[in-house]
């Protein structure tokens, strides 16, 4: 008895996709752009503070202050890009256990607790910038400044949210509740 060769290359079992491990940047839009330039500018104001340190052995005062508010606003910035593209981390190991229904309602409720989420801490963020009177060290600039871009961030990730929210319940997918599917992955807000 003979074994086909092409019936036992069928039989064994493929090996996984390959994932293309370059990032795709065709979903980066206009809102993206201001936590770019302000990352690069995180990156020049770390590396002038690195020069004047450890090369002319005379730091600039403002450099660290300026470097710490920097990377304040890239957070926020850039949560607010990761809330509008669906891509903040989540625990998928119970989506995985659980009943397609089950992790559409899963998801629902995420949804929903990351709207309250935002758009409380949207509204203390706000109060906490009418209350901050207070300068930064360095530069004669008022921290309340701070406090208002990441009170615009909250908003802005609220407003996202709700546009997420809306969409899995009108589509009824996500890349969650459906990881196999096509159609469920990737932004379009």
């Amino acid at each position: 008895m003979s074994i086909d060769p092409p019936s036992v290359r069928s039989a064994e079992p493929s090996p996984p996709p390959m994932r293309d491990e370059s990032e795709n940047l065709s979903d980066l839009k206009i809102v993206d752009l201001p936590v770019i330039v302000l990352f690069w500018v995180l990156a020049f104001v770390v590396f002038l503070q690195f020069f004047t340190r450890y090369v002319l052995n005379d730091s600039l005062g403002w450099t660290e202050e300026i470097a710490r508010y920097l990377l304040i606003g890239v957070t926020f910035i850039g949560a607010v890009s990761a809330v509008r593209r669906e891509s903040h981390i989540a625990v998928e190991l119970l989506y995985t256990r659980v009943s397609r229904r089950t992790r559409f309602g899963l998801q629902i409720f995420v949804d929903v607790v990351s709207l309250a989420f935002y758009g409380i801490l949207a509204w203390l963020s706000v109060h906490l910038s009418q209350r901050t009177l207070q300068k930064m060290t360095s530069i004669d600039v008022p921290k309340s400044l701070i406090y208002w871009v990441v009170a615009g961030c909250f908003a802005a990730m609220t407003i996202y949210q709700l546009l997420v929210l809306v969409r899995h319940l009108r589509t009824r997918t996500s890349r969650l509740i459906d990881p196999d599917s096509v159609t469920s992955t990737g932004p379009s807000l």
